[in-house]
């Protein structure tokens, strides 16, 4: 696992568009990309939207793949992820809309939907970089704790503390579903390159646990210990608990310019 602790959010949203970004360029355009929702990316996705405004960057040969969907919403709600990511990235960029997958929250056999979801990524080729967001409670996407770590797309009931935490995006916490379709932790593990991004004193303590703690269920986040590719991305404030923050700067600092993914394009 890669720990990069960056000054503040802004940097290292910047420097996570950048990796993404030269991934792209690396794969000619052709790149399977798991993303994810939440207040976290919306700045990494703001400086893809500039770096293709700029011309750095085409979308049209990329496939995305969304972790989870609300059940119960259609695309069209301004509550659905689906909303979500045409708002902040797919109609800023040139992506071809027939490769925009964001699992059926309305389908009326989601056991049938999930399944039909694992089979699309696959066809793909399957996911080449998953971009994750991380829960105070260590949940990803919307495993949460005490998911199996080799759980897949699935139909997940939210915890309370879930529901009151993304009730900033509703009128009230009453409107939030209880259900979500998501990927799974298995799923996730599969994609060959994972970049998790955590900003703020609130996931201090999540981040140390997933990073420097036992692996466990009860700890969804941990699992990401046993990814052979997984880059951690961290504001100073995120990373304040981990116990090994000087090492973790020591090392990435030290990297050999060629291996840094963080420089800007431009």
């Amino acid at each position: 696992m890669e720990v990069a602790i960056f000054k503040d959010s802004k940097l290292a949203s910047q420097a996570a568009a950048n990796l993404i970004a030269r991934t792209m360029i690396e794969r000619s355009g052709k790149l399977v990309l798991g993303l994810a929702t939440g207040s976290t990316p919306l700045d990494t996705y703001s400086e893809l939207v500039r770096l293709h405004r700029n011309g750095k960057l085409s979308f049209k040969s990329v496939r995305a793949f969304n972790l989870d969907e609300y059940v119960g919403l259609s695309g069209n709600s301004p509550h659905s992820y689906k909303t979500f990511m045409q708002t902040h990235l797919f109609s800023k960029v040139d992506i071809d809309p027939r490769h925009c997958h964001i699992p059926d929250g309305k389908s009326l056999d989601p056991r049938g939907e999930c399944l039909r979801y694992e089979e699309s990524i696959r066809s793909a080729g399957g996911i080449d970089l998953q971009l994750l967001g991380l829960g105070q409670d260590g949940h990803l996407g919307f495993n949460e704790p005490s998911s199996s770590l080799s759980s897949r797309t699935r139909l997940k009931t939210l915890t309370e503390s879930t529901r009151r935490t993304n009730a900033v995006h509703f009128g009230s916490h009453d409107e939030v579903p209880h259900h979500v379709l998501t990927m799974g932790l298995g799923t996730i593990m599969e994609a060959r390159r994972c970049v998790l991004l955590a900003f703020g004193e609130k996931k201090a303590d999540a981040v140390a646990r997933m990073v420097e703690g036992p692996l466990g269920a009860s700890h969804p986040a941990s699992i990401l210990q046993m990814h052979q590719n997984c880059t951690v991305i961290l504001d100073e404030t995120s990373a304040s608990q981990l116990k090994r923050q000087d090492y973790y700067r020591e090392v990435f600092s030290g990297k050999p310019e060629w291996q840094r993914w963080d420089l800007p394009l431009d």
